[in-house]
Order: C-alpha cells, then sequence, then structure tokens
C-alpha cells in the first residue's frame, strides 16, 4: 500500500517540488540500485524513475556509454556522475566525455589497485600504509581527471573506517594526504554508518570536499559481516540532520543507492519510498 502511495504521490505533487529536493537540486539514484529492472528493460525503467521524481542517475556503464546517453536523454534524466571501475581510468574518462559528466567516482579504489597489480584475490587490507598507497594513487587519478576537465571523487565503503594508529582512520589519512583540488569525496552514508562514525561529523568537518553523498540504509543486525539493504526511513539512519549538515559543507549532488536484498519490494518499488522518504527533506 505503501508503495502505491508513493507512486500516487510522485504524480499528483506539483513539478516544482518534484523537480528538487536537496535545496532547488533534482534528486539523484545511482543507477546499480535499479540495474537488474534496467537490464531487463532499460527505457521502461528509465522512464519509471523520471515519473517518480528523480532527476539525474549516477551512472555505470553496462553496455556503452553511447548507448546510456541516448536512453537518458530519451527519458530526460541528467547525468552529473560516473562509476567508472569497471571501465578502467581512461576508458572511464571517454565514457565521461560521452555522458557528458562533470564527476568519474571510483567506487572500490583499493580493490581496483589491487587488480590493477595482478591481484585480484583475496580482500584489500586498510592499513596506514595501505591509506598512504591509496591517497597517491588517487592524487595520480585527481590529475588525470582535471587534465580531462573532469573532477574525480572517491567514495567509501565501510572498511575505510578501520583504525590505523595515532587516533586516525584508513579514511582520515586519505582526506589528509590527498589534493583538495584533485580529489573530493562522495560520501557513502549508510557505509558510513556501518563503519561505526556519523556522516554528519564528516561534513562538517570537510566542507568543500564532500560534493557528492550516497543516501543509504541499512536493517539492523547483530551479525558483523551481514549488511541487508533497507529503504530510507525503514531503518537506523535519520537523513534529514545528516542533509542538513551536507547542504552546509557544499554538497552538489545527492544520489539514493540501496544495497539488496530485495525480498521485500522490487528495486523500482524501493526507488519509490526512497525518493518520497527524501522528498521533503530539504
Amino acid at each position: 500500500m505503501l508503495c502505491g502511495t508513493a507512486a500516487w504521490l510522485a504524480g499528483s505533487m506539483p513539478g516544482k517540488l518534484l523537480a528538487g529536493t536537496t535545496q532547488g537540486k533534482p534528486l539523484g539514484i545511482q543507477l546499480y540500485m535499479v540495474l537488474q529492472a534496467y537490464q531487463s528493460d532499460p527505457m521502461s525503467t528509465l522512464k519509471t524513475l523520471k515519473a517518480i521524481g528523480y532527476g539525474e542517475i549516477e551512472a555505470i556503464v553496462t553496455s556503452t556509454a553511447r548507448t546510456l546517453r541516448d536512453q537518458l536523454n530519451d527519458a530526460g534524466l541528467g547525468c552529473p556522475s560516473l562509476h567508472f571501475d569497471s571501465l578502467g581510468i581512461e576508458p572511464g574518462i571517454e565514457a565521461a566525455h560521452v555522458l557528458g559528466t562533470q564527476y568519474i567516482v571510483s567506487s572500490m579504489l583499493p580493490a581496483f589497485m589491487q587488480k590493477m597489480n595482478g591481484n585480484d584475490k583475496g580482500q584489500p587490507t586498510y592499513s596506514r600504509d595501505d591509506a598512504k598507497r591509496t591517497a597517491a594513487f588517487a592524487n595520480q587519478i585527481g590529475e588525470k581527471a582535471k587534465k580531462a576537465g573532469l573532477q574525480y571523487a572517491y567514495h567509501n565503503h565501510y572498511r575505510e573506517f578501520t583504525d590505523v594508529g595515532q587516533g586516525q582512520t584508513f579514511y582520515d589519512v586519505l582526506l589528509k594526504d590527498t589534493d583538495p583540488n584533485l580529489v573530493k569525496f562522495e560520501l557513502d552514508c549508510g557505509w558510513v554508518h556501518v563503519g561505526g562514525k556519523n556522516p554528519i561529523d564528516l561534513f562538517k568537518a570537510n566542507p568543500g570536499r564532500i560534493p557528492l553523498m550516497h543516501a543509504k540504509d541499512f536493517l539492523p543486525t547483530h551479525a558483523p559481516d551481514e549488511h541487508p539493504g533497507t529503504e530510507l526511513g525503514r531503518g537506523t539512519l535519520d537523513y534529514k540532520p545528516i542533509l542538513a549538515a551536507a547542504h552546509q559543507a557544499g554538497l552538489k549532488h545527492c544520489f539514493v543507492e540501496q544495497e539488496g536484498p530485495y525480498t521485500r519490494m522490487s528495486q523500482l518499488d524501493a526507488a519509490r519510498v526512497d525518493y518520497a522518504y527524501l522528498r521533503p527533506l530539504r
């Protein structure tokens, strides 16, 4: 019933309200969240997202950038950001130009680095030395992106909040050792919370460094290695104060992203619920 109510709201509220949720900016969604629906029926999925009220997509490229660009244009959706991990850096930059994005983002940079070095087995480690190597590599990506007229941003998961000694986390070292002009950050607030930190504190401490964010939530669990995703407003995070802090810190784009499993409802129904929750939180 709630999903039907959310769909009715999306179809009946005035266009001005639907178009802007983050202080006049359109609310976005990470394409990964609805990937199954998108791969099954690309245009129907994108047009449904537009009808719900989303104005922007954060892209992953599963076919070609040109195909995705044309689909987004047909659906009337913007594309300010691209995750490049599945493509590689140079192909990612080329895809960003095709799509017309401003930001090029790494989703899992330590794993990407590990694969580039010929070791894609096992989990990356998160020591202080690892953080420093990651920061140096992030600066290199940022330099390439800048030369291409793009802005690089680092997207976190929860292991970046591992303690590396001296009262710092892996993420603290990244912030300190990366060039603010070359490396920005996309704060995945759900993973920050899983990592034991507060997204509000990170926004307040780093004005101008975090132009992008993922709005994500998880069900409470006592299992340390289980992180079941849930719709916004049904987990553990209150996004009203998070968005207030994000805006004060210079947020440019907010993207909904929900982790699976989708056992309660479909990906698109979850996208409706997420939008209905975030829309009033300006």
